[in-house]
């Protein structure tokens, strides 16, 4: 008997099984017709926790990579067929949230909401969440709402900034950042306050 939790082959794209009854494979999902609604629902749960687990799973092999391997991490992300960037992100949030900081009743993307912040202030935002029964549109509303007094107007004391720059020099950009744990703009934020105060 196969394990109810095995995936299809990447390789053959042959069924397997994720349940007694239904089968998956690559291209596809096959429901037998007598699913009862119950079935149909359970099923869906072991779906989306199978898809949730896989951003962490794809994080921590990346972070693994990026330590145990730091010269060749990046033509093995290519042979995944996952775009760059959003590999990139996963590796940045698993970075973030030691697996004793993960919050199990939430999802992968809840994490990513709180991820920039300080350890503390993650932990209390994602507890929060999870006694509230928040999705992750409504975490991210609440967010916004304490940093800006309101989900829609920026704050007045703000300044938003437009930078253009090509793809080549975001990603040696994006590495760097992803090397000193931290996200894209708050890496260059720090940066720039580096650099200015040399000047100064």
């Amino acid at each position: 008997m196969e394990n109810s939790l095995s995936t299809p082959s990447v390789r053959d794209g042959s069924a397997r099984s994720l349940d007694r009854a239904a089968l998956t494979r690559r291209t596809g999902l096959s429901l037998p017709s007598n699913f009862s609604l119950t079935e149909w629902k359970r099923f869906g749960r072991k779906l989306f926790l199978i898809s949730d687990s896989s951003s962490w799973w794809h994080g921590d092999w990346l972070v693994f990579g990026q330590d145990k391997y730091p010269g060749r991490y990046r033509q093995a992300m290519e042979e995944t067929g996952l775009d760059y960037k959003t590999l990139r992100n996963y590796a940045w949030i698993a970075r973030r949230f030691p697996a004793p900081e993960r919050h199990p009743q939430l999802s992968f993307q809840h994490h990513a909401e709180v991820a920039s912040l300080e350890p503390a202030e993650r932990r209390v935002w994602l507890e929060r969440a999870a006694q509230e029964g928040w999705s992750r549109n409504a975490l991210r509303q609440h967010l916004r709402q304490a940093v800006s007094g309101t989900a829609d107007e920026p704050k007045r004391d703000e300044v938003r900034l437009q930078l253009r720059t090509t793809p080549e020099r975001e990603s040696v950009w994006a590495d760097a950042a992803e090397r000193d744990g931290r996200d894209l703009a708050e890496w260059i934020i720090i940066t720039l306050d580096r650099a200015a105060q040399r000047q100064l």
